[in-house]
């Protein structure tokens, strides 16, 4: 069943006043505590009466005292004009200073790697800060997941989006354990590949992500195949170790498995290379304290 609504313009309009007059019980003395003339209080309280239907004072010569009517309005508006105001300062507080929940959508490649060495000094530093990290490889809109900001691979951020540098670029490396090359041998083209279980990724829209390189200023696109389809890095990485196939990664994401001697890069001379890891928002308004607080210690730290 379809309802009516109507929009009731100036709802609160002479409230405050209202509220005055009644604490006061005075219209000069309520004016005065409201940096108006005693003609503005009345002129109000008149047309917050007439708005209502009912009168809401009593007025003598000597004293002024609540109707029931009037009563009744001030046992209701009192207590819901102070939330209204208290819910003005709480939202004031968020826009001047960091406080409050502050949402972030992740890889889940990018927590250990940038996050996991900032998040005791941030919270340190900003104990009002609630810092909530969502780790998903998932693209999402920002606004409807409720987020204040992200984390992603510059290629897959918006244009619209305010993107702040995290990482330099860096290069996509094919890597193997030593005892899957031990086996199966080394590639030495991207032909070589065919020949090789080769470890997929599937992007958060459903595709599978191509295996890329570059040889000179061309682009080279090559669809391999192979034992497992993983969906996010971390994963490929572990089956990696374990000699299940070759994967296709980011360097910074491989370097401690090379430095550790559990995988080995092959290919190095055409990997293809990104633009790097970049946090964004919206940035359509001012940035709340809390995001640019986060900003800048993310930056002093990587």
């Amino acid at each position: 069943m379809k309802q009516n609504y109507t929009v009731r313009h100036g709802a609160l309009e002479g409230v405050e006043v209202f509220l005055a007059v009644a604490r006061r019980r005075n219209f000069r003395r309520a004016a005065a505590d409201l940096g108006v003339t005693p003609s503005a209080v009345s002129q109000a309280v008149r047309a917050l009466e007439a708005r209502i239907g009912a009168a809401l004072f009593v007025r003598t010569t000597r004293s002024v005292g609540l109707t029931e009517a009037g009563q009744r309005f001030l046992d209701r508006a009192g207590p819901a004009f102070e939330e209204i105001v208290a819910a003005g300062e709480a939202a004031r507080d968020v826009g001047q200073r960091p406080t409050g929940l502050l949402r972030l959508s992740v890889p889940r490649a990018v927590v250990p790697l940038i996050l996991e060495p900032v998040i005791a000094s941030f919270c340190q530093a900003y104990p009002e800060v609630e810092l909530e990290i969502a780790a998903s490889d998932e693209m999402v809109d920002l606004a409807t997941g409720g987020f204040d900001a992200g984390i992603r691979l510059g290629q897959f951020i918006a244009p619209d989006m305010v993107a702040v540098r995290l990482t330099p670029s860096f290069s996509f490396v094919v890597v193997g354990s030593p005892d899957y090359f031990e086996r199966h041998g080394r590639p030495e083209r991207v032909e070589d590949l065919r020949h090789h279980a080769c470890l997929r990724l599937r992007r958060s829209n459903g595709a599978l992500a191509p295996w890329t390189f570059v040889d000179g200023n061309e682009t080279i696109e090559a669809m391999v195949s192979g034992p497992l389809i993983a969906h996010d890095y971390p994963t490929m990485v572990g089956a990696a170790m374990r000699g299940i196939g070759l994967a296709q990664i980011p360097r910074p994401v491989a370097e401690a498995p090379i430095a550790q001697g559990k995988l080995e890069p092959v290919l190095d001379s055409i990997a293809a290379t990104t633009p790097g890891v970049f946090l964004y928002h919206p940035g359509k308004r001012q940035i709340l304290p809390k995001l640019r607080a986060f900003i800048d210690h993310l930056k002093s730290a990587v």
